[in-house]
């Protein structure tokens, strides 16, 4: 690898960096009340966690998975090595990309859904994530560590391997990956935001689930919503102005 550091270092933090970046210009713009999901007040009451309690446990979780990733470049390093005699075409890179988001989605649909269902999992392990009912952005990775080792670690994991994507592809992928995590639990709907025009799965869609109408609803994540679709999982919900400013999404009718 050329330069002072390597593809594989950078694909394990990176998204790590994106994240609080992201996040953090997130939480700068929570004071616009506007565009706010819930209001302050809501936001002080229904939480059950303390920001400083979900600043730990997301690095927490991050420390785990930086050490799985650099673990999982060393595994596969001599097999992925890009020269700069031969780098993949954008079309390559696409490829990587469409396939890294189906296996992600298909493997967080089908655990989350499963720790929803299953008392023990949901009582001791989930519900840590479900503290936060009115999400915001860097407490999209506060999870229990089975939870974030299981859920995204593996997860990640998996993409990386089944894609077949290089160490650089890598890089790209994942602070994508880390950027729409976070967009869907900033808990603001901005005007001009692209992943609300081009994904439906966004922050209102994961917002409902958050919701104890939903909670049994909207288990996709995080880029499409093909499974909740096809196994009736989908709840849908208009978004409204809500009084006093920002937004609400309702659902548009109540599922039993």
């Amino acid at each position: 690898m050329g330069g002072m550091v390597s593809d594989e270092v950078l694909g394990t933090f990176m998204p790590i960096l994106v994240y609080w970046v992201y996040s953090g210009i997130y939480f700068s713009l929570n004071r616009f009340d506007n565009y706010r999901m819930h209001s302050r007040k809501d936001e002080e009451i229904k939480n059950l966690v303390s920001k400083g309690t979900v600043v730990k446990g997301v690095l927490l979780q991050q420390s785990i998975q930086a050490l799985v990733a650099l673990s999982l470049f060393m595994v596969t390093s001599t097999n992925e090595e890009t020269t700069s005699f031969s780098q993949p075409s954008l079309f390559m890179y696409a490829k990587w990309f469409l396939i890294a988001m189906l296996v992600m989605d298909t493997w967080q649909y089908f655990i989350h859904r499963y720790m929803h269902h299953n008392k023990f999992l949901y009582r001791h392990i989930h519900s840590q994530h479900h503290r936060l009912v009115v999400p915001y952005a860097f407490g999209a990775l506060y999870n229990h560590p089975l939870e974030g080792l299981l859920l995204d670690t593996v997860g990640g994991a998996l993409s990386f391997l089944l894609s077949g994507m290089t160490p650089r592809a890598s890089i790209f992928f994942f602070s994508f990956a880390t950027i729409k995590t976070v967009d869907d639990h900033c808990g603001l709907w901005l005007p001009g935001n692209l992943f609300h025009i081009f994904f439906q799965n966004n922050t209102a869609y994961h917002d409902i689930h958050h919701q104890l109408y939903g909670n049994k609803y909207n288990f996709s994540q995080p880029f499409f919503i093909v499974w909740d679709k096809i196994l009736g999982t989908y709840m849908p919900y208009s978004l409204e102005k809500r009084a006093g400013g920002g937004f609400e999404a309702r659902p548009l009718k109540e599922k039993s």
